[in-house]
């Protein structure tokens, strides 16, 4: 993990300095004092995500630190894709010496790259699917929403709580289930906003359950814990939801390494009905569906929330995204309604899944 680090602060060193390069190879010619603005600029940008971090905690104005993220995080993807298309300019140049404004024509396309990406991160999918059972319920047909990854804090707000809301209702759904990254780094924005009482508005008959994921741990587990205590969202750390149609346990995140273990979860419950599953982490679909799950939900992964990350969670995980059946467990990781940091889907999608669980005939 030290060396992940290292590895991608060398990374991000190195990009800077071959952006600056050209950005400063772009303004040789131009007045002193507009290429010291442009020198001061840069450093801001390079330096703002860090900063937010050191301040995250910080009894400051929250409008500062929000700021600072939001640079910064825009400013890791601009990086990432201004650099690849900066070599692919410089690459090409050797080939065709004649062609010229490589820099330019890579800044341009890298703008409206990022221009995409926020508008379909701005537009969720509804992801939709039924599963059929044998098992008794109540219902004809009940209906779950499952959304992860909300990551609540400076970078999602509580205006963009209310959209993602509005959105949760209009699926009409029995339950509505977070399957962890509810809290983004810091729980002080949520307070500051009381982001939480949001989900009041939340029109789930049979409640609103959340499995902690890492960022829970990483905002103050135990803070966290007692926040949504006042809330109208039950958080299931290592325990069960009986309800009238179904099961839902919901499994302690992987950051607890003495979280319990799935047999003795499943001996909390009626596993006659259908049971469901709330794992943030997909690493255990496999352990799901020996024990007879029926349905395993995760998140976490983002499928890299841009390309070509999506090619690393998709080499990581043996399901990264999507939906898919292990023996009779039906298993979907989310790329998650909302995102971390950078506020663009690249490659990728923001989605709500919606699960019908209907009786066999």
């Amino acid at each position: 993990m030290m060396w992940a680090g290292i590895t991608l602060l060398a990374l991000y060193l190195g990009g800077n300095i071959y952006l600056f390069a050209r950005l400063w190879q772009l303004v040789a010619t131009q007045p002193l004092w507009l290429r010291v603005a442009m020198a001061l600029l840069f450093i801001i940008a390079a330096l703002s995500l860090f900063a937010s971090f050191a301040l995250r905690n910080v009894d400051i104005n929250p409008t500062i630190t929000q700021s600072l993220f939001r640079i910064g995080s825009v400013w890791l993807v601009f990086l990432l894709y201004a650099t690849i298309l900066l070599v692919i300019a410089d690459v090409t140049r050797l080939i065709f010496p004649a062609l010229q404004h490589g820099t330019l024509y890579a800044l341009g396309a890298t703008t409206l790259l990022l221009i995409y990406g926020y508008i379909n991160y701005q537009n969720p999918h509804i992801e939709h699917i039924e599963v059929t059972t044998t098992k008794p319920m109540q219902a004809e047909r009940y209906r779950i929403v499952m959304a992860s990854d909300i990551h609540l804090g400076y970078g999602t707000t509580r205006n963009d709580l209310a959209r993602y809301v509005e959105l949760i209702n209009k699926q009409k759904g029995d339950v509505l289930v977070i399957v962890g990254d509810l809290i983004d780094n810091s729980l002080k924005p949520v307070i500051e906003e009381n982001m939480c009482e949001e989900f009041q508005h939340i029109e789930a008959p049979d409640g609103i359950f959340l499995a902690p994921g890492n960022h829970e741990y990483i905002s103050n587990m135990i803070a966290v814990e007692e926040y949504l205590s006042k809330s109208n969202i039950r958080l299931l750390r290592d325990s069960v939801a009986p309800l009238a149609n179904i099961n839902i346990i919901g499994r302690d995140d992987r950051s607890n390494h003495h979280r319990a273990e799935l047999e003795n979860l499943l001996a909390k419950c009626d596993t006659t009905h259908p049971t469901i599953l709330l794992d943030h982490q997909p690493y255990s679909i496999a352990e799901s569906a020996q024990h007879g799950i029926d349905i395993h939900l995760s998140g976490h992964t983002h499928r890299g929330q841009i390309w070509p990350l999506s090619w690393l969670t998709d080499a990581i995980y043996e399901q990264s995204h999507g939906y898919r059946i292990w023996e009779e467990c039906h298993a979907i990781v989310s790329s998650g309604l909302s995102l971390w940091g950078p506020p663009f889907r690249i490659g990728t999608q923001s989605e709500l899944w919606v699960i019908d669980i209907k009786k066999e005939e």
